[in-house]
């Protein structure tokens, strides 16, 4: 599929925000005829900008096992392939097409100095959502209020109450570009999480509707408790359905690691829409809509490698809260779904 030229300016603009320019080696990674609009956009606009860029294409591989309801989370077709993961580590910037989120390979390019993009989105979104620099500092001084913090406390008047220690694990801020050696972002974004220390997150989170399950790509109907004990989802209980089919669906993983307690963050991004996954008819790959709305307290469940941690389980799931209370060593940051600092706030919001 060609590209078109909207798509070539909205890709330039993108790369400009990277800082790709002379000088600069940029590779696309895809896998099959996945997104070759995309690959093909990002070159030329490389190209227009002075950088050298090339297209790296793997053979695509299943993604569905017939014990799981999902897809192999940080297991990708790059796995294994010596010549291309050692290819990609010599170029400066990768476009990643293919999701290489929570794999070893996407590690490996980053502790080798590459900075990696994640673009898998609809173009729609990712025009809605596009980053700016405002985005960026607003994250940014979260993200250090964040890796100064020792605890981390979310509560609701839904009966939502649980701790998490921190300091072991480092924080990962998500703005939608990337002009740093060595950093991963996806675009677009405009959130930032951390992992509380190893068996010290503790308490209760009840999910309501509303809030968004983005592994079913869907709102909460009925109100789900999960008690969580030492990092780990002990229960989950309630009387609709979707308590029953969270059960269902961590259990698919046959993977114990699947109950813990992974990375907690709030969303800062002013132009995500908490109603974009009932008003679209284009569903989003990852759902960012949800994951950065204005306010979000995001709790999730699952992996944690992405910020250095040993899990690796291929159950991840992301949940959206609203309407949360989130405070850092007892300093208010989100009051009912409202952003307290000024210096994180979006004038009029």
């Amino acid at each position: 599929m060609n590209a078109s030229v909207d798509m070539v300016a909205l890709f330039r603009a993108e790369l400009a925000l990277c800082k790709v320019g002379s000088g600069q080696v940029l590779a696309v990674l895809s896998e099959g005829a996945t997104r070759a609009d995309y690959a093909q956009a990002f070159l030329v606009a490389a190209q227009e900008l002075g950088a050298t860029a090339f297209h790296l294409n793997v053979p695509s591989k299943p993604t569905f096992r017939s014990d799981q309801l999902s897809g192999n989370v940080g297991k990708t077709a790059l796995e294994g392939n010596r010549p291309a993961i050692d290819a990609l580590k010599r170029v400066d910037i990768v476009i990643d097409l293919m999701g290489l989120l929570f794999s070893q390979e996407q590690n490996e390019l980053t502790a080798a100095g590459v900075r990696v993009l994640l673009v898998v989105e609809p173009v729609n979104v990712l025009m809605q959502m596009f980053p700016t620099a405002d985005l960026r500092r607003r994250v940014e001084f979260a993200g250090n209020l964040l890796s100064r913090s020792k605890e981390l406390r979310v509560t609701s008047e839904a009966g939502t109450d649980i701790r998490y220690g921190l300091s072991q694990y480092p924080v990962l801020t998500e703005y939608g570009y990337t002009d740093t050696p060595g950093r991963w972002d996806h675009w677009p974004s405009g959130f930032l999480l951390t992992q509380g220390n190893d068996q010290d997150v503790n308490g209760t989170v009840v999910l309501m509707p509303g809030d968004i399950c983005t592994a079913f790509h869907r709102y909460i109907q009925t109100p789900v408790q999960l008690t969580v004990k030492k990092g780990i989802g002990t229960v989950i209980s309630g009387d609709g359905m979707d308590a029953p089919l969270m059960r269902s669906y961590i259990e698919s993983f046959q993977d114990n690691r699947a109950y813990a307690v992974a990375h907690i963050g709030w969303g800062l991004n002013e132009k995500a829409n908490w109603h974009h996954t009932a008003a679209s008819r284009e569903p989003d790959v990852v759902g960012m809509h949800g994951l950065a709305f204005y306010g979000n307290v995001l709790f999730s469940m699952g992996p944690n490698t992405e910020v250095g941690g040993k899990n690796d389980t291929q159950c991840h799931i992301d949940l959206p809260m609203r309407n949360c209370t989130l405070t850092l060593d007892g300093k208010t940051i989100v009051d009912k779904g409202r952003i307290v600092p000024e210096e994180m706030r979006v004038p009029g919001r």
